[in-house]
């Protein structure tokens, strides 16, 4: 029996990879993706500039063929170097060594490479198509093109990998509603841009701990946290480095509220963040012209409408962006699904319902870690207790590595669900707390009787896949 055809609606990183590992695995899949193709038109993100690369992205990469491509233009981070307000800095690793980093790579590039990945494997791309509606009764589609001309189209499996905003759920939750529940953090986001080293004067490079083209330390992600909110810095591979203010919107200062221009601005970075302003030339320029971007989580009960309609990806689970891992949860999502695919391409209904029961309590895993990372990221990483806790899990992940794992080097570094790293997470932070006693004082613990405990208390961890 012939396999039925594949549409995808939106070819950003999860179609476009999604859409390549359907094509390889023999499936005709044609891709509908409203904005202009960006190898012609230059790329129009609109969303953040450079991506965390973690490991599950990486396996994802792996199994289509694109690891070694991606990573040749990507900037390694071997921890978070955290900023203090008077000027001190200090490495805080991610895993044990050089074999645990994470990645930044930029958007804009990422997509490039996967969209010329996906037609090298056959997939056909339509770009300017925006979906109007949807009939699933009648398995048509309608969509429109810049100009706004309209055309109808038959669609076997529709898959609607188009993102937070997905068309393709709202036409989906239009027809049979989905449960959807968006909860929004309250918080905001702006981006600014520090220029490569080559672009600042030689005093204000004097004391930044930059080396080569970059004005700070290449292989880190920047922190500078201040309690309620923060600002990050990435890397990015021509040296320059990505900026990002996480703020609340509204509300008494400090909020963007309360920032409504870029002079208020600039007072704010030079008492919040003394350092930063100097290394940010266009710091007015890029205030001004650059929106103040949303943050939220998307709940849905329902993920596809029997066979016919599937979300993957950012459209049926966004999460806010602070443990590193939404577009590495939406690439698992597509090898996940893919081999379900393969496995019984004409069984869609069965394959759909399976997809969403596999990886659903996983997506609501990594929400509830991503926004408990960002009180951690602004807020934790200062804090002598939670400073005290992370010294104590290191030395017992040495004492007993086979029962005790850092719950970051799980989501990170591991193929471990995503739900049993929340789960285990939550035990092993119980016992570090009664080891501690409310102490910051690791040197008081009984480090062989706290091992015997970790032991005794938990089972040994699953075999662990890296790489």
């Amino acid at each position: 029996m012939a396999q039925q055809p594949i549409t995808l609606i939106g070819g950003g990183l999860v179609g476009a990879l999604l859409a390549q590992q359907l094509a390889q695995r023999g499936f005709a899949v044609e891709v509908y993706e409203k904005r202009p193709d960006p190898r012609l038109a230059g790329f129009l993100g609109g969303r953040s500039i450079n991506l965390a690369l973690a490991e599950r992205g990486l396996q994802a990469l792996r199994t289509a063929g694109l690891a070694d491509d991606v990573l040749q233009r990507a900037v390694m981070m071997r921890g978070r170097m955290v900023h203090t307000r008077d000027g001190d800095s200090g490495l805080q690793r991610y895993g044990v060594d050089d074999s645990e980093v994470i990645w930044s790579v930029s958007r804009g590039a990422l997509n490039m490479l996967l969209l010329d990945a996906a037609e090298a494997a056959g997939v056909q791309f339509h770009f300017g198509q925006s979906l109007v509606s949807a009939d699933f009764d009648a398995q048509r589609i309608r969509l429109a093109d810049a100009t706004g001309v309209e055309r109808e189209l038959p669609v076997g499996m529709l898959i609607g990998a188009d993102g937070a905003g997905s068309a393709v759920r709202a036409a989906m939750d239009a027809h049979s509603p989905l449960g959807e529940r968006i909860e929004s953090l309250g918080h905001g986001y702006k981006e600014l841009e520090i220029p490569p080293a080559g672009e600042l004067p030689a005093a204000v490079l004097q004391f930044s701990g930059g080396h080569d083209q970059f004005a700070l330390e290449p292989h880190a992600l920047h922190i500078w946290p201040r309690g309620g909110y923060m600002c990050i810095a990435l890397p990015n591979t021509e040296g320059s480095f990505t900026v990002t203010l996480f703020l609340p919107a509204q509300g008494a200062a400090p909020s963007f509220a309360t920032l409504p221009d870029a002079a208020a601005a600039a007072t704010f970075f030079s008492e919040q963040f003394p350092g930063l302003p100097p290394l940010i030339p266009r710091f007015d320029e890029d205030y001004a012209s650059h929106p103040v971007g949303t943050l939220s989580t998307l709940y849905l009960d329902r993920w596809h409408i029997d066979g016919r309609a599937l979300l993957i990806g950012d459209a049926a689970h966004a999460i806010v962006p602070f443990h590193g891992q939404g577009m590495n949860c939406g690439f698992e999502d597509t090898v996940v699904l893919a081999n379900l695919l393969a496995a019984a391409p004409n069984d869609s209904a069965e394959v759909f319902a399976e997809f969403q029961r596999v990886r659903q309590p996983n997506a609501n895993a990594i929400a509830t870690m991503a926004l408990e990372n960002y009180i951690e990221m602004r807020d934790s990483v200062a804090d002598p207790h939670y400073l005290a806790k992370r010294e104590l899990g290191a030395l017992l992940a040495t004492r007993a590595p086979e029962h005790y794992m850092a719950r970051y080097r799980m989501v990170t570094f591991t193929h471990l669900p995503y739900a049993y790293a929340l789960e285990r997470g939550q035990a092993q932070d119980a016992l570090l707390e009664q080891l501690l006693h409310g102490s910051t004082r690791v040197a008081d613990v009984d480090l062989d009787m706290a091992a015997n405990l970790i032991r005794t208390s938990l089972p040994p961890l699953p075999p662990l896949r890296h790489g």
